[in-house]
């Protein structure tokens, strides 16, 4: 983001991922933050760059998430691998990068499309038999 954040502001963002490993109390202590000061306020005024951090965090652990995937493929009696997994996918999921789905289709047989049946007029007053409201 563009916007213009205060030194204890970047400082949080700097350390709530990497030294404070996603704590928010210890993030906010190590920016300076007094332990008086609300933590929903610190989090309230930069809420955007946080979920901004986290897309980020999450795209950096991307390559260990496919990295787990194929080490289940060669490992799978790994303890612990099925929950590896789902969460690799998971991981993976959120930061775009889904399973692609094909479907093939087939038919067999065939659809005939036929013109517009033409509609006899047999009134005097030239409007289809079906639509006329005389009484000739």
């Amino acid at each position: 983001m563009t916007r213009k954040l205060t030194e204890k502001q970047q400082m949080f963002l700097n350390v709530l991922f990497d030294e404070c490993g996603g704590d928010i109390l210890l993030a906010k202590r190590m920016a300076g933050y007094a332990d008086s000061y609300s933590t929903s306020e610190v989090v309230k005024s930069i809420k955007e760059e946080i979920l901004e951090a986290t897309q980020m965090y999450m795209a950096r652990n991307a390559p260990k998430a496919a990295m787990a995937i194929v080490g289940g493929l060669h490992d799978p009696t790994e303890l612990g691998i099925r929950d590896k997994v789902a969460s690799a996918k998971e991981l993976l999921d959120r930061t775009g990068l889904v399973k692609t789905e094909k479907m093939q289709v087939e038919a067999k047989g065939g659809v005939m499309l036929m013109p517009a049946k033409a509609l006899e007029l047999e009134c005097d007053c030239e409007e289809s038999k079906e639509i006329c409201d005389c009484d000739d």
